[in-house]
This record gives structure tokens, C-alpha cells and sequence, in this order.
């Protein structure tokens, strides 16, 4: 068998990560230690995954080594992901994975309109002056941006950021990289919604309108790249909105209002979130 033959596998156990036995994938880049992580048996689990949720390494990894891997996923199937080990060891397997054709069956703006819907039910007056101007009425998704790079380049650069904070890589078997938050079993969102699927819708939906890329996980947060931004005010106003029914702690225990929070986003190539 020649070197040829050889680079038209997958190394170590990263077949195990898809259902076809990862036939026809290839990854030429050299990954550190690590192994695949199967769903802890006593943890409660949303389906039988009769394969590993991820594959995560040992150690802390390189700035250069999430973009080489991005540049293979096409070949590989495989989604980088930098992982923050601080608050939940990922190779502990606590995940709770769901099926990524279950993402297919959640509509971002109907996401929106229901978060909207059920706050506006409780919210009070003075509580509606918060999401101004929309108040008690969801907006829906705001219009695409404009790219001001690709979104391959701009994930690259926001993951050499982000890997200065010694973080693991992980490895997601998915077509996308919003896919992976539920096929990973990640739950950082739980507190906000039951289900993982229908956040993938969004993110998805962010991909296309805004070239969000996901490049990094926490047990309760998420790092997003995104290559068309909105730069005026109004169109910030109407992706906040967005944005607080994703993840309304970013408003609630953040800027406080619509207003403020658009401001620290207008612009901004990068979006993270955090649940409480």
C-alpha cells in the first residue's frame, strides 16, 4: 500500500465517529493524543447512539492546528471544535447527543416568535421598554449582512484567538459546523431550552445569512466567528433581537437593553453566548 493509499483513511479511531464507517473521508493532518468519547451510560440520554459522540484530544492544542483541520473538512467530514475543559471535562462523556436530522424539524423564526411569545405573556410594562423598539411584537430574522471576508478566513483568525486559552480540540462527524452542537450531545443552553436541535436551527440559519462558523464549545457557552456582521445600527437592533431570544442572559444580565447590546455587536466579527 503506498502513502497515497494510506492518506485515504482516517487515523485512530475517527471512523468510529460515523455511521458509514467513514467511507471515502481522508484527513492528512497530524492530530495530537486523544481518543473518541462515548455518552456516559448513566447520564440521561436523548437517543442511543450505538457510536461515539466526539472525539476530543488529551491536551491543550496549537493556534494553527483548528484552521488546518477546517481546510480538510470537506475531505474529512470531520467539524473542528475548541473545547473549554474548565467547568466540565468533555472526556467525562456527560452529553446528551441528538440526532442531527432532528435539526431539520425546527424553523428558526417560529424558534423566535415562541421564546418572544412566551416572555411577552409574562413580561411586564416596564420589562417591554427593554426590547425597544419591538417590544411585546418579535420582529422575526433580521436580513443577511454583507460579507466583509470569507467565512473559512474568519473563522481561522477567531480560532487562533481563541486557542490561547489552551483549549482542546474537538472533532464532530457532521456536514456543518452548527451540526455539531447537537450531535456532540453539548447542553450549555438547557436552562433556556430543553432541546439542542432547535439552537442548531438557528445557528444554521446564522451560517447562510451572516457566514457564522462555530469554532468553539463550554459546558455553558459558545463561540461563534461570523464574516457579514450587521454595521448599522438598526440592522445590530434587529440581530439582537435575535440574539436575546437565542440567549436572553447576554441582555438580561449583560447591557440590558436591545440598544446596548447592539452596540457591543455592530460590527464585531465574533459572537459568543453564555447560559446561566
Amino acid at each position: 500500500m503506498d502513502d497515497l493509499d494510506l492518506r485515504r483513511h482516517l487515523p485512530g479511531d475517527l471512523s468510529q465517529l460515523f455511521a458509514d464507517d467513514a467511507v471515502g473521508r481522508a484527513l492528512s493532518v497530524t492530530l495530537p493524543a486523544g481518543d473518541v468519547v462515548w455518552p456516559d451510560p448513566g447520564y440521561p440520554q436523548r437517543q442511543l447512539l450505538m457510536r461515539p459522540a466526539f472525539w476530543v484530544s488529551d491536551e491543550p492544542v496549537t493556534a494553527d492546528l483548528w484552521p488546518r483541520v477546517r481546510a480538510e473538512h470537506e475531505a474529512s467530514g470531520l467539524w473542528p471544535l475548541l473545547l473549554d475543559d474548565s467547568d466540565q471535562p468533555w472526556a467525562a462523556g456527560q452529553v446528551a447527543p441528538e440526532p442531527v436530522a432532528d435539526v431539520d424539524n425546527y424553523a428558526p423564526a417560529a424558534f423566535m416568535y415562541e421564546v418572544w411569545a412566551d416572555w411577552a405573556d409574562q413580561a411586564d410594562e416596564e420589562e417591554h421598554e427593554d426590547l425597544a423598539p419591538y417590544g411585546r411584537h418579535c420582529p422575526g430574522p433580521a436580513a443577511p449582512g454583507v460579507p466583509v471576508d470569507d467565512p473559512g478566513a474568519m473563522a481561522d483568525r477567531h480560532a487562533r484567538h481563541l486557542a490561547s486559552r489552551g483549549l482542546s480540540l474537538g472533532l464532530s462527524a457532521v456536514d456543518r459546523g452548527a451540526d455539531a452542537l447537537a450531535a456532540v450531545g453539548w447542553q450549555g443552553a438547557l436552562n433556556h431550552n430543553e432541546w439542542t436541535a432547535p439552537l442548531a436551527a438557528v445557528v444554521r440559519s446564522w451560517e447562510d445569512r451572516f457566514g457564522a462558523r462555530v469554532v468553539g464549545l463550554g459546558f455553558n457557552t459558545l463561540d461563534l466567528s461570523v464574516a457579514a456582521p450587521p454595521v448599522t445600527t438598526r440592522h445590530a437592533v434587529h440581530v439582537a433581537a435575535e440574539h436575546w431570544a437565542f440567549c436572553p442572559d447576554i441582555l438580561f444580565q449583560g447591557p440590558g437593553t436591545l440598544a446596548g447590546y447592539a452596540e457591543e455587536i455592530r460590527g464585531k466579527t465574533s459572537w459568543s453566548f453564555w447560559w446561566d
